[in-house]
């Protein structure tokens, strides 16, 4: 079954151009049976499928729910939950990878650094967590091993990463763009209907295969030195951010679980 496991759709992503229906026609047009979205921080692009397009449109296709959380400490981070399981949490960027974890796992979720060897600040090896404890990194269940809008190195250096600590590894566009939709592909074994299908032969270490064609359009590739200067906006952005949410997310935290704060999860289970 081939999927692609970073999908980014305008109804979820304000930067993404790709609408969703869009999105999945052109990846049945290469031959693909399924996507992940993995909008930043929300699940809007999801629940815009569920809500006006699953059972009446591309019944054929595989649509499984993700997301990019955008942790304090760590980069980017792709997470997918159970079926039938929301972690509203996961829609309040900027908590640490270590609490992160934590609550993924507790809650049957997997998840893995996205572009792990990309650009500073968004990208694991390139984190502060990193630094301060690389052997984090076994807690992960999964990594990203090619990303078509990174270069070769640094999907290079998240390949060999995969391999010094056994990691299954994945494959996704991480597509923003109509031209970039369908350049990168995760190939599972067998076919799944449901991310908790997924997430049972990731828990396996089912091998993957991963690939595709790399994309020479992206900004970074556009604007040169420019780039820095947005990667540090982009800090200052996530840094803002995390500080606004803190105390909605501390106050969540309590709320729901006042005596286990490494464990304060809403859960929403669906027939």
């Amino acid at each position: 079954m081939k999927i692609d496991m970073h999908c980014h759709v305008k109804e979820g992503s304000i930067d993404s151009r790709v609408g969703i229906e869009e999105y999945i026609t052109i990846l049945k047009e290469h031959g693909f049976q399924g996507m992940v979205i993995t909008d930043h921080d929300t699940y809007n692009g999801y629940r815009y499928w569920k809500k006006n397009l699953k059972g009446k449109k591309h019944t054929d296709f595989v649509v499984l729910k993700g997301i990019e959380y955008d942790t304090r400490d760590a980069g980017h981070i792709l997470v997918i939950m159970p079926e039938g399981v929301k972690m509203r949490l996961l829609e309040m960027r900027g908590m640490p990878l270590a609490l992160l974890i934590d609550l993924v796992h507790r809650n049957g979720g997997v998840l893995g650094p996205a572009h792990p060897c990309g650009e500073k600040y968004m990208s694991f090896t390139h984190a502060r967590r990193y630094y301060l404890s690389p052997e984090i990194v076994k807690r992960f269940d999964f990594i990203e091993t090619f990303n078509c809008c990174e270069p070769k190195d640094s999907n290079a250096g998240a390949l060999k990463l995969a391999e010094k600590y056994g990691k299954v590894m994945t494959g996704g566009s991480d597509s923003h763009k109509t031209d970039c939709v369908g350049r990168a592909y995760t190939i599972l074994p067998e076919p799944v209907k449901t991310e908790t299908e997924l997430i049972s032969l990731i828990h396996k270490k089912t091998a993957f295969k991963t690939g595709g064609v790399y994309y020479n359009k992206t900004t970074k590739e556009k604007i040169g030195k420019v780039n820095k200067l947005l990667v540090y906006s982009f800090w200052v952005y996530n840094k803002s951010g995390e500080l606004m949410k803190r105390r909605g997310r501390n106050k969540k935290m309590e709320e729901e679980h006042p005596f286990d704060p490494i464990d304060p999860i809403e859960l929403y289970y669906h027939s």
